[in-house]
């Protein structure tokens, strides 16, 4: 039987990105330890006091179809929180809640992106982008972030790109680098988007987890409410990952549209997550605190130990739960120095090239075990470095 294009093509006819995952959880299901810092898991559970309001609301009897669109309360809870950060009027009406942050990717880029258009994102990216535009039809145009230049895109770069481009996809704070895209970076972003009356998706799930400078969201600049979608989700902020809880954010109309799609798609978000999702965002940023803190301690671990030594270079580390870190000196790609440290150490650190062609010679670390493991695990990298850089001299 045959199946659709669409569906066989999503890779691109290539890996997803997640080899080497995959072999380091084989290496752990066949009994090999294996200190993972692959993935963005948190290591710590979701709050009780957010469980305990996810139980009250299923006892209490939220557990059939729950609104399509999301709760009311929940999208006005949303609105008024983004409201309050960007300072754009945003009502219930321009929210829709999703099945978390990849839901959403894929929604925004369904409402945006006919068959054959095409959709620019920046590399390096999260590992299911190009996949998610060629998912919806439309073809996938990277654009670089050179490490030369802090991983930073340059708006000449997204404006050469975007001759014919109906969307751009961005990242800030970004995974897998780190980095925080500013204001002069968002403005100039912005006039590209207008010049070429594209619209703009804007990835923000890591908006709470903001080390140096701040967070701004571009649908807060001139001109730009109307053409941007913003992404948003409870689980880097709230440690809800498989609560599967997220929204867009847009204009009404796009908004309209995305919730006939969600009709014909996902038919919405359980209640009683919804519930507990209106809980943990109307109980202040003590919570968020409580979970980005942890990141935040590990970072300066990190910062101590890699200043301590010459053969790895640390991208700055703005914001988000990862670390971007050059391996160049070594003589090796990323990929075959995250393989040869899980073959090595058992040690999995997520090769950069799977987030690009942008990123190679990087590997990625998430920041994601207890502090004692992760200094350690963190140093045994920097010696694997240290010695493959000797032996390249």
């Amino acid at each position: 039987m045959h199946l659709s294009q669409r569906i066989t093509n999503i890779t691109g006819g290539g890996s997803d990105g997640w080899d080497l995952f995959n072999r380091a959880r084989a290496m752990i299901a066949n009994g090999t330890s294996v200190t993972e810092l692959t993935i963005g898991e948190h290591d710590i559970p979701t709050h009780p006091s957010i469980l305990e309001a996810m139980h009250k609301a299923a006892l209490g009897g939220h557990t059939g179809y729950a609104a399509v669109p999301g709760t009311d309360e929940l999208r006005e809870t949303v609105a008024a929180r983004i409201q309050a950060q960007t300072g754009v009027a945003t009502t219930a009406a321009n929210v829709m809640i999703t099945p978390g942050g990849q839901a959403a990717l894929f929604a925004s880029h369904t409402a945006v992106c006919d068959d054959g258009d095409v959709a620019l994102y920046i590399d390096p990216y999260y590992a299911t982008y190009p996949g998610t535009i060629r998912g919806v039809g439309a073809v996938p145009r990277p654009v670089a972030a050179r490490a030369e230049n802090a991983f930073q895109p340059r708006a000449e770069d997204i404006d050469a790109a975007a001759v014919g481009a109906a969307s751009l996809l961005i990242n800030s704070p970004n995974n897998p680098t780190g980095v925080i895209y500013g204001e002069d970076t968002l403005s100039r972003i912005a006039e590209v988007c207008q010049r070429h009356d594209m619209w703009l998706i804007s990835d923000e799930v890591y908006d709470t987890q903001v080390w140096e400078g701040s967070h701004l969201s571009p649908r807060a600049l001139p001109d730009m409410a109307d053409r941007t979608l913003v992404v948003g989700s409870m689980s880097k902020s709230f440690a809800m990952t498989g609560s599967r809880c997220g929204w867009i954010v847009g204009p009404e109309s796009a908004i309209d549209h995305l919730i006939t799609l969600a009709i014909h798609t996902t038919y919405g978000v359980p209640g009683y997550i919804q519930d507990a999702s209106v809980f943990a965002l109307t109980q202040g940023d003590a919570l968020e605190r409580e979970v980005a803190t942890p990141f935040r301690r590990r970072r300066a671990i990190a910062q101590d130990i890699l200043a301590r030594q010459n053969s790895v270079g640390l991208i700055p580390a703005q914001g988000a739960m990862y670390l971007m870190l050059d391996v160049r000196a070594t003589g090796m790609t990323g990929e075959a120095f995250a393989e040869a440290l899980l073959d090595a150490h058992h040690i999995a650190v997520m090769p950069g090239e799977s987030f690009g062609a942008a990123a190679a010679g990087h590997v990625r670390v998430a920041m994601t075990i207890e502090d004692r493991a992760f200094a350690t695990s963190l140093a045994t990298l920097c010696e694997f470095a240290e010695t493959r850089a000797s032996q390249t001299a």
